[in-house]
């Protein structure tokens, strides 16, 4: 798994939500053979793995035991597992990642980034799985109130810079850690704008950068009709690969999406134009190898050619 976190192409992570009560899939995929079938459906479309989720973190959810957690998400991810499919395990429970890497998956995708379980670091590091660690400030019923930034960047970045610093601590190594910005999460529609537009003083950090706007609120806010009213979230998909599509240009790792086969379409587009890639005067800061929070850095500058504000080809990155 570490080849993945190391991969030079995008990655494409599909979303799989087995819960009933999801923002987006409203409990589609809940049954049991629905949900594999959809797994195998993401994958045959391009995805590189699936992420699977049993506990809905939209904004004012409401939490469910790790017990029904574990049992919405093990059957699905021992069936996947067997059928090949990379599978990610989307929970910020120890022991529900614990579980679930037992059954077959191989990556943890923790949205609280470590903060809600401090055992989460020993399951990671003792697996020897990839973590990605999730901006996060508080779980959905509070994460509203929570959203309070004095420059939402620059708050991010060093938020993240502690969780990282926090695995590394623990004992998990560097090349397992990926990070994402938590769009959505304790985040306005202007705060995520303002990631998705200054994304390379994030990925100054060092490491690898999940991108996950799928379907969220905010596009929807964005392409609001004329009486002000959201579009709901199955008119999102294109402002999804549009969105996503602007993270990988700008040097995202990956992207975490409901609608794999339109990104994977993207992306073959992008690469056959050049890999154009959207470059910011905004970027700056070193590679992080080591201590990210008022420690050393190792490692070079991020390479990808001039920091002026525009759109340059370049090779793979």
């Amino acid at each position: 798994m570490t080849d993945l976190v190391r991969a030079q192409a995008p990655v494409v992570m599909g979303v799989l939500n087995v819960t009933p009560d999801s923002f987006s899939d409203g409990g589609r995929y809940a049954d049991f053979t629905a949900a594999v079938a959809h797994g195998v459906r993401l994958v045959a479309d391009g995805a590189h793995l699936v992420d699977i989720g049993g506990e809905s973190t939209r904004p004012g959810a409401d939490r469910v035991d790790a017990e029904t957690e574990a049992a919405r998400v093990l059957p699905v991810i021992r069936e996947l597992a067997a059928a090949g499919v990379v599978v990610s395990i989307d929970t910020s429970r120890a022991r529900v990642a614990e579980a679930a890497l037992a059954a077959g998956a191989a990556v943890v995708n923790d949205v609280s980034g470590g903060l809600a379980d401090p055992d989460m670091a020993r399951v990671v590091r003792d697996a020897g799985c990839p973590w990605v660690l999730m901006h996060w400030r508080g779980h959905s019923r509070g994460m509203r109130e929570l959203a309070r930034y004095t420059d939402v960047v620059t708050d991010v970045r060093a938020e993240l810079a502690q969780r990282v610093d926090a695995a590394l601590t623990a004992g998990v190594p560097a090349d397992r850690i990926v990070v994402d910005p938590g769009l959505g999460f304790a985040k306005t529609a202007e705060h995520n704008w303002q990631l998705t537009a200054r994304l390379p003083e994030l990925l100054a950090l060092g490491f690898p950068l999940l991108f996950g706007a799928s379907r969220k609120s905010y596009l929807g806010q964005l392409l609001a009709d004329a009486d002000g009213v959201p579009r709901p979230t199955a008119g999102r998909e294109a402002a999804t690969v549009a969105t996503s599509l602007l993270a990988v240009a700008a040097g995202a790792w990956g992207v975490r999406v409901h609608d794999v086969l339109g990104t994977v379409d993207a992306l073959a587009v992008w690469r056959a134009g050049g890999r154009p890639r959207l470059v910011t005067d905004r970027a700056g800061g070193e590679r992080a190898g080591g201590k990210l929070a008022g420690g050393e850095r190792a490692g070079g500058e991020r390479a990808g050619g001039k920091l002026a504000g525009g759109i340059q080809t370049e090779g793979d990155r």
